[in-house]
């Protein structure tokens, strides 16, 4: 990452750094071996700052710009080394590199739910994510606070700390906001700025800020998103009387294709259907109270049985009570005859069941023997 020039072999003349990797915040120039030569050149680049640690204290920082190590730039050097009246022999010295520009798209997110109070849905889970950029505004504090005598301090060794400090701040944000949740999204760049400015006071003790922090998704938990996508569909229905009435029509479809419902299955359909349209008439569009009181319908007919038959292996029916009352007076149904009804568990013999054995009582029983 450095190129350096030495003098003599022994004496190092130019110091610099260059970065390619762009996820190293800190580099310590080596100089295990040498010593800086009094009057050396340093180059410090755009979006750097170069750092000298002397004896363990931090001496001069030096911002971008070509410099010549001499008593006249150097004045806290000179001032542990007593140059004031001249010193010319090589020093030794740690010089660190910092780097001053933004590192981007960094991620964060929340790894547990985030418990808010909703104003229309009360007590709710949030989860967010989304992505920051940081930089270093302080090089001697970063230094004295995060990377200490580190030799080469990249950002993944310090994005775990900013992205707690991140979620602790988002969830305070989102928590205490009083915004809708179904708002949210319109209020995810307010709220970036706001947590930004709050997570750069704490950041600002390591000598870092947060120019950018962005909220990309807050999002409710799975079970939440179904019933809100049922709400939504219910709205989009619009009038919920004749949405019931539709689906009563198509409920009565449905049973009338049935073969095991049968004609009684239709029947109830019927009867189920318009006595639901009865009571979405008189109600008003969907969670507004009626304008007026309507009087109360009528209850629905009750709905009559209706039989099957077998006979010669084959199912005839439906047929109601009355008619198989008449087929009893023509023999066509006797008492031997087996029938079925929804409901009914099996084939049943026709003077067994409590309804149709009535049927028979008009007429004595054929004598025993018979």
């Amino acid at each position: 990452m450095g190129i350096f020039d030495f003098l003599g072999g022994q004496f190092i003349d130019v110091i610099h750094w260059t970065d390619n990797t762009r996820n190293t915040m800190v580099w310590r120039f080596e100089r295990e071996g040498h010593e800086i030569k009094y009057g050396a050149k340093l180059t410090v680049r755009e979006g750097q700052t170069a750092v000298f640690v002397h004896e363990g204290q931090l001496a001069d920082v030096f911002t971008p710009g070509l410099y010549m190590l001499e008593t006249n730039n150097m004045p806290i050097m000179t001032s542990l080394q007593h140059w004031h009246h001249g010193f010319k022999s090589p020093f030794k010295s740690e010089v660190y590199f910092v780097s001053t520009t933004r590192f981007n798209d960094l991620k964060w997110g929340t790894k547990n739910p985030i418990i808010a109070r909703d104003p229309e849905f009360g007590p709710v889970r949030l989860r967010a994510f989304g992505t920051y950029s940081i930089r270093v505004t302080d090089a001697a504090k970063f230094l004295r606070e995060i990377v200490g005598t580190d030799g080469e301090f990249t950002m993944d060794e310090i994005s775990f700390q900013i992205r707690n400090i991140i979620v602790q701040e988002v969830s305070r944000v989102l928590a205490s906001s009083g915004i809708p949740v179904l708002d949210m999204a319109a209020n995810t760049a307010d709220l970036g700025k706001l947590v930004a400015a709050e997570i750069s006071e704490t950041i600002k003790g390591y000598g870092l800020t947060m120019p950018e922090m962005y909220i990309e998704n807050i999002s409710l938990p799975p079970a939440v998103e179904q019933a809100l996508d049922k709400r939504t569909s219910m709205g989009l229905a619009g009038d919920l009387g004749k949405f019931t009435q539709y689906s009563a029509a198509e409920a009565m479809t449905a049973a009338a294709n049935n073969p095991a419902g049968g004609g009684m299955a239709a029947g109830l359909g019927a009867g189920m259907g318009m006595a639901m349209a009865n009571q979405m008439a008189q109600a008003g569009p969907w969670g507004a109270a009626p304008a007026a009181q309507a009087p109360a319908a009528p209850p629905p007919p009750p709905v009559e049985h209706v039989w099957h038959i077998a006979e010669n292996g084959q199912t005839k029916g439906p047929f109601s009570r009355a008619s198989l009352g008449r087929m009893a007076s023509t023999g066509d149904l006797t008492r031997e005859t087996y029938v079925w009804t929804a409901g009914q568990d099996g084939w049943m013999r026709a003077e067994d069941v409590n309804e149709l054995a009535q049927l028979f009582t008009v007429m004595p029983p054929p004598p025993p023997g018979a």
